[in-house]
């Protein structure tokens, strides 16, 4: 822009140099005439008016040419440089006089479209970028030279890392597992589409993820570097887990008393019906098999029911005062087996819940209260309330349950003493039925426990309003 400017100024100076010679040549000619008959200062007044009247009419003449010719070029040269360097949102001033009006309008279409066209880029890089931040798996995209080029917010949580730990680092760097280390160097070196399930510690416990890696590739065919994207899939592991013992336990429970009801039944078959003493022993002990198998299955159930997504309890006010001595009664008789005084610390309670569903959280408390305590102990039940809330305590003199083995309580077929809840008739379901029914109250259960001194179990439930 300056040389054409300097071209353009040398150009009027030359122009303006060639009309003050031709002036000069004019003047050289006259002036001998004028001086004859006229005063020499008169004469040299009248030419410096001359000179004066044609220097302004050339400075006019340059400016006009300058600013018809030069300012509209420059304009939109200054236009086109700041497009140059992505500022699309400048616009050139279209002269309307000016011989660049055209190229000014073609400028200001392209500076528009250029400015459409990024602004529909960035807005897909911020949808992509959303995208990328808020999906649930774990992402990470590394360059050719292991360098890392993109980590969103999952990954980084998942590995429990931070922005300091991985800006401007290789991935061998970060802090991440060693077999996941290692599966990137695999797709690295083969250069080809890998998954894998990993499984590695992360603090005190143990977490499994589904990864699967690939390269990335750009124009051609060229290789950029590789994305890997995980999922946390502990949940699933765990979940699978008990299913598999689930389906065992299962397995187990039935296989139990249907192997014991069909011995003593071959046994009676093969000639013991003769003696009526052994018979009568025989049977007693096939209907008490029955009894426990029709229990499990019962359990298994109702379990079944309350554990579906969609399950309600008929929650209306109730009294927990009332509910509470209803389900001492109902245990009396296994008191008396055992000699174990109930001992009850009750203040009128009203919750909202279903009466049914309470007497059978209840039930199988002071039932498992009472397997668990030896003969001639005391199980004290307290009612009170705190705040908006209605709180059962069923404490226990019995054996006890270790710290390590309380989260595992609530699990179905857990047993703290598998031969002494199995003798006692229980399904080791009892206490699962219980945390999914006070959870269908949006209540919550908690347990207290030492060994050799005995166990409480906390309930809390929502007042009626």
């Amino acid at each position: 822009m300056k040389s054409f400017k300097h071209r353009l100024l040398m150009t009027i100076l030359l122009w303006i140099g060639v009309l003050l010679a031709g002036l000069f040549v004019v003047i050289g000619q006259l002036f001998p005439i004028y001086a004859e008959t006229h005063d020499k200062m008169q004469v040299w007044l009248f030419l410096f008016l001359i000179f004066l009247v044609a220097m302004l009419f050339s400075a006019i003449i340059g400016y006009r040419i300058i600013q018809v010719q030069a300012l509209p070029i420059e304009n939109v040269t200054e236009t086109a440089l700041e497009l140059a360097k992505g500022n699309y949102r400048a616009r050139a001033f279209e002269y309307s006089n000016a011989s660049t009006v055209e190229l000014s309008s073609t400028i200001n279409i392209l500076a528009r479209n250029l400015q459409e066209i990024t602004s529909v880029r960035e807005m897909e890089q911020e949808r992509l970028k959303t995208l990328i931040e808020n999906m649930g798996s774990a992402l990470i995209m590394i360059d050719r030279q292991g360098g890392i080029t993109l980590v969103n917010r999952s990954f980084m949580t998942e590995f429990q890392l931070s922005s300091e730990d991985i800006e401007g680092k290789f991935y061998k760097e970060i802090r991440i597992p060693h077999v996941l280390e290692r599966f990137i160097e695999h797709v690295f070196m083969t250069e080809n589409s890998a998954r894998n399930q990993l499984e590695f510690k992360q603090g005190i416990s143990t977490k499994h993820i589904d990864v699967y890696g690939a390269p990335v590739l750009g124009e051609h065919e060229q290789w950029l570097g590789i994305v890997i994207v995980s999922h946390d899939i502990t949940e699933l592991k765990r979940l699978e887990q008990i299913r598999k013992d689930f389906v065992a336990n299962v397995s187990h429970e039935l296989r139990t008393p249907v192997t014991s009801i069909k011995g003593f039944t071959e046994t009676l078959l093969d000639g013991a019906y003769k003696d009526p003493e052994t018979t009568l022993s025989f049977l007693e002990i096939i209907e008490k098999e029955s009894l426990r198998l029709e229990m499990l299955v019962k359990d298994l159930l109702e379990l079944s029911k309350v554990e579906q997504a969609g399950f309600q309890v008929d929650a209306m006010p109730t009294d927990l005062e009332t509910l509470i001595e209803r389900a001492g009664e109902l245990v009396e008789r296994k008191l008396e087996d055992k000699n174990i005084e109930l001992k009850l610390e009750l203040e009128p309670v009203i919750v909202q819940g279903d009466t049914n569903r309470l007497v059978q959280v209840m039930m199988n408390l002071l039932i498992n209260a009472i397997t668990y305590s030896p003969a001639k102990t005391v199980i004290t039940v307290r009612l009170s309330k705190k705040g908006d809330e209605g709180i059962i305590e069923v404490e226990d003199q019995g054996i006890g349950i270790e710290a390590s083995e309380i989260d595992r309580l609530f699990e179905r077929f857990y047993r703290v003493d598998r031969a002494r809840s199995r003798n006692s008739g229980g399904t080791g379901l009892g206490l699962s039925i219980v945390k999914h029914l006070i959870e269908a109250h949006h209540g919550k259960v908690e347990v207290a426990s030492e060994v050799g001194v005995g166990t409480t179990f906390t309930i809390y439930l929502p007042l009626a309003k």
